[in-house]
């Protein structure tokens, strides 16, 4: 058995696990990915992401490369599905849920390619098969393409998917429904006798109309949209008993029946590129840590809709970063890595909300069920009502609760709700903790100085600031704000606990008040 060193081991090289890949690297800290499959998935998982990882990506500099590989850069959502609606943004002038048109597997392929630039390594066809812990790390075994080994490490975390291995072996129960609806979905050609008309509803010859978006029947509910390469989307709901199999490969034959089931009519289906079948689940992790073994994405969290689970799991693993690189590299306050499951608990407890509003709202077959889709739809003409739920939808309305006696209304939030443009997303490009002074407030930056090895400090100025000062984690959420004209007396040592809180003891003597200068 050979023995292999590492700082953190991460099972799972999807979107989630390679980001924290990535997160890590920046932070100076060695990670190792293994992943079970031989080779980077080829089948889309998803069509895009959407959400506050866009703009995490943009603070880390690297957004641009996923835009350039996309269909058009990351834009604000116009209208998208909601538990079986149409939920349309347009009405608001700055629309809080923006998206990116990006198969999955070339976002794995560029976020792997990132990985590899900052001299991470990926090791594919490698599984999981134990984990010891004890006090002064963890041992994985491996099944590799060469046979068993060992790797050990400070830390363990499993990315590996909702029948995370990592998660069973390490004792964390997985509580929730599995709903009995059956999802099958396929990307295909237009085939022959089919025409997309303008409006994008479909001419099937011989039969007529089928219009674009969800059809609703008695036996289910049929969907279809045309996407932008000229392919279309179709996907049909049916209930069944027994929870099926997402690994066995489903045919056109299968999904074309499905729709024969659920429409009434034999709709043709051109060469599929993505054909897949699902279950919604609702679950979520008793705990997202077990000593030295924690887990993230949907190893911690499934949710019974689509569209939010890149954006959970990718935002899990930079919470999880900064935190864990702390605690390796021996900076890290007490309880700093307990946080991570507060916080991202939190977060998922707030996603599982409204995705299971929407499973209610797609399940329902009597009139009172149709009587309540009808209302959703009619109050989402309200602005307010539109705002609240792309917000929902996008994670923008997260505001973790923070332990520090801070009750600034920006404390938790993420930076994004600053809206200052003051040039401080070049300072968050190396993932470093910000003390941005709003005010010039000489006293709050020789504080901060004690910490100068590990926290920038930035000035600027902003028509009619929100806060003299906010100190903004790695991750981008506010971790401390002093309010307007707020005095010495309460500032400083409000600043000085949150600064050890997150980023530990003081290291330095101040020695002057001067801070580097961002201008618009």
């Amino acid at each position: 058995m050979r023995v292999t060193n590492a700082d953190v081991i991460i099972a799972g090289a999807g979107p989630t696990g390679l980001m924290l890949a990535a997160e890590l690297l920046a932070a100076g800290v060695r990670p190792v990915v293994l992943e079970r499959q031989p080779q980077l998935r080829t089948v889309p998982k998803a069509n895009g992401f959407s959400g506050q990882i866009l703009q995490l990506l943009s603070y880390r500099g690297v957004l641009d490369r996923f835009e350039s590989a996309g269909a058009a850069v990351a834009a604000p959502t116009a209208a998208f599905p909601f538990g079986g609606l149409h939920v349309d943004l347009s009405p608001l002038p700055d629309p809080p849920l923006r998206a990116l048109h990006l198969a999955q597997p070339r976002l794995e392929q560029l976020l792997d390619e990132l990985v590899r630039e900052r001299g991470g390594e990926v090791r594919r066809g490698h599984t999981v098969t134990g984990i010891d812990q004890d006090g002064a790390g963890v041992t994985v075994a491996v099944s590799g393409p060469d046979g068993p080994y060992q790797l050990t490490a400070h830390y363990v975390v499993g990315c590996d998917g909702a029948r995370s291995k990592v998660r069973e072996l390490a004792g964390i129960p997985f509580p929730g429904i599995t709903y009995p609806e059956v999802n099958r979905l396929g990307q295909v050609a237009v085939a022959a006798g089919v025409t997309v008309l303008d409006n994008g509803d479909l001419d099937v010859a011989g039969h007529g109309v089928v219009p674009a978006g969800f059809t609703r029947t008695d036996r289910g509910v049929f969907a279809v949209g045309s996407l932008a390469n000229g392919l279309l989307m179709v996907q049909t709901t049916e209930d069944t008993v027994t929870e099926t199999d997402d690994n066995e490969p489903m045919t056109l034959e299968e999904l074309g029946d499905s729709i024969r089931r659920v429409l009434g009519v034999h709709l043709p289906l051109g060469e599929p590129i993505r054909l897949s079948r699902y279950q919604f689940q609702a679950r979520q992790a008793e705990s997202f840590r077990a000593g030295r073994i924690l887990v993230a994405g949907d190893a911690a969290h499934t949710f019974p809709a689509t569209g939010v689970g890149l954006n959970a799991g990718m935002l899990d693993a930079v919470n999880l970063a900064w935190k864990l690189a702390a605690d390796i590299e021996g900076r890290a306050s007490d309880g700093l890595l307990d946080s991570y499951h507060a916080e991202r608990s939190f977060a998922a407890a707030r996603t599982m909300v409204h995705t299971q509003a929407q499973a209610a709202l797609r399940r329902g077959d009597d009139p009172a069920a149709e009587a309540l889709r009808t209302l959703f739809q009619e109050l989402l003409t309200d602005a307010p009502a539109l705002q609240r739920l792309g917000a929902m939808i996008a994670g923008a309305d997260i505001r973790y609760p923070m332990p520090n006696p801070n009750d600034h209304p920006l404390t938790g939030a993420f930076l994004s709700d600053l809206r200052l443009h003051t040039g401080i997303a070049q300072s968050l490009h190396d993932a470093r903790p910000v003390l941005l002074d709003l005010a010039d407030r000489a006293d709050l930056r020789e504080i901060a100085e004690q910490w100068g090895d590990r926290v920038d400090i930035r000035t600027a100025t902003t028509v009619d600031r929100p806060a003299d000062a906010v100190l903004i984690r790695p991750d981008a959420h506010i971790a401390w704000a002093a309010t307007v004209g707020e005095s010495s007396a309460t500032a400083e040592p409000g600043l000085r606990d949150a600064l050890t809180t997150w980023f530990g003891a003081p290291t330095r003597v101040p020695v002057s008040s001067a801070g580097n200068t961002v201008s618009d």
